[in-house]
């Protein structure tokens, strides 16, 4: 054997053209090993990628359009300029990356754990949402953690829209297939097309508008009412869920209270 590489030492010095076919074979021998090395500390680095990236599209977030309001300029009013950008406008939602520690998709009622809680910003009644789509609500809320009621729950109720003609109705979940929910309300009137964008309404105070919720797959006209039952492929894979934002309605408790007034009234 030592014989054997010592020729092959003289062979690759005595010729050029065996010189290049060693030195090609080692450089590639080398890459791979690089490669391997590379991919083996990429893949301990993805949790810090991953919290970067979140963080980045938390702050592209803030940017969209319609999650910035105009005040009024016929009164005074004191405005968080924390919250206002160079326009005048003020910001309605405010987005918090959170990372997910819990998950269930099998149960008729899901629930999810988000590592951020009282002391990071998170209240009672903020939307969880993903970058695919909806998630739920925080129900519970501790110093460092929260509860969040997943769109996956029978007891969950969000207002939605056809994103083509704001017809709006209310999305649930069957208790059923975790990648589909149930779009209600929605009158015969309107033109349900398979494939058409079901996406939050206006109407909710939890969630932004115009929020990604799924794509219409089935449509069922209700022969005891006026309304279609849609079955709706849901835009967020819930059971690959890793990070998500906390959106914080500035206005939430101001529109609940209101809100509440209004119910007590046609009691």
């Amino acid at each position: 054997m030592a014989l054997q590489i010592t020729c092959i030492l003289l062979l690759n010095k005595s010729s050029k053209t065996h010189e290049a076919f060693f030195s090609f074979y080692d450089n590639e021998v080398v890459s791979k090993i690089n490669k391997g090395y590379n991919d083996f500390t990429y893949y301990f680095h993805l949790k810090e990628i991953n919290q970067q990236l979140a963080q980045e599209n938390s702050q592209l977030r803030y940017q969209i359009a319609s999650n910035l309001i105009v005040s009024d300029s016929t009164q005074k009013r004191v405005v968080d300029t924390t919250l206002s950008d160079t326009s005048g406008r003020f910001r309605k939602y405010i987005f918090l990356p959170a990372a997910v520690v819990g998950n269930t998709i099998t149960l008729q009622n899901n629930f999810l754990t988000i590592e951020r809680g009282a002391l990071q910003g998170v209240k009672v009644g903020m939307s969880v949402i993903a970058p695919q789509g909806i998630v739920g609500v925080v129900l519970y809320v501790s110093n460092n953690y929260s509860i969040a009621m997943s769109a996956l729950n029978r007891n969950s109720r969000v207002s939605v829209m056809l994103k083509k003609d704001n017809s709006a109705g209310s999305i649930e979940w069957n208790g059923e297939n975790p990648s589909f929910l149930t779009l209600k309300n929605i009158g015969k009137g309107a033109k349900v097309n398979i494939g058409d964008t079901v996406v939050t309404s206006n109407y909710s105070a939890n969630f932004p508008s115009n929020i990604m919720v799924g794509r219409i797959a089935e449509k069922t006209a209700d022969p005891a009412s006026n309304f279609y039952t849609l079955k709706v492929k849901a835009s967020t894979n819930f059971a690959s869920l890793r990070y998500v934002y906390l959106v914080k309605n500035v206005h939430y408790e101001e529109q609940k209270e209101l809100e509440s007034k209004e119910l007590k009234t046609n009691e």
